[in-house]
């Protein structure tokens, strides 16, 4: 397999991320997004809130990160950040999709975009802190914009919502959470 072959077989195969539905909807409440469309928009929110990351970040890298970081979903599925599912099992799931699509690619891109990966899961560098942060807000803004979207079907409280998203996004992004905090307030007091 030539090497083109092998990175047009890798572009074939992420078409597939368009398949896979999420459990957030659009902000028009029109229908649930896929996982494609969030890779793009996500990415799109990075380069307009780059200014707000904690610390200074390559935002070309974090764009990088939030192109390919939800490639395992094409095998593992969309897991809901409130839904019931087990993290261990749901990692070495992930692990195992991100050995398989990332493989699809020539050795050096393989191990380029496997490495890039495994710097947003660990989350600890600071740009993929910032993509962490991002990728979380996102929905929290789609669920703002569709009266709580998904919120009440997950049971989602205000205090679940702080501990698995607003400490995520107030680590790399603390102005970005600031700013929603009053909306988040306001819809779970009413």
């Amino acid at each position: 397999m030539t090497r083109i072959t092998a990175q047009l077989a890798f572009l074939t195969e992420a078409d597939k991320l368009k398949s896979t539905l999420r459990a957030t909807t659009l902000c028009d409440a029109s229908r649930r997004e896929n996982s494609g469309e969030h890779s793009w928009h996500i990415a799109l929110y990075a380069m307009v809130l780059a200014e707000h990351a904690v610390k200074p970040v390559n935002i070309a890298r974090v764009i990088q990160m939030l192109l390919i970081h939800d490639l395992v979903e094409i095998d593992a599925g969309d897991c809901p950040i409130h839904g019931d599912h087990d993290p261990a099992e749901m990692a070495r799931i992930e692990q195992a999709a991100a050995n398989r699509i990332f493989h699809l690619l020539p050795p050096d891109q393989a191990l380029a975009f496997r490495a890039l990966w495994d710097e947003f899961e660990a989350a600890e560098t600071d740009d993929a802190i910032f993509a962490k942060s991002i990728d979380r807000v996102q929905p929290v803004i789609a669920n703002l914009e569709t009266d709580g979207g998904t919120w009440p079907a997950f049971n989602v409280t205000a205090a679940q919502l702080q501990a698995r998203v607003g400490v995520k996004v107030e680590r790399g992004a603390p102005a970005i959470w600031n700013a929603l905090r009053h909306r988040i307030d306001a819809w779970f007091a009413a």
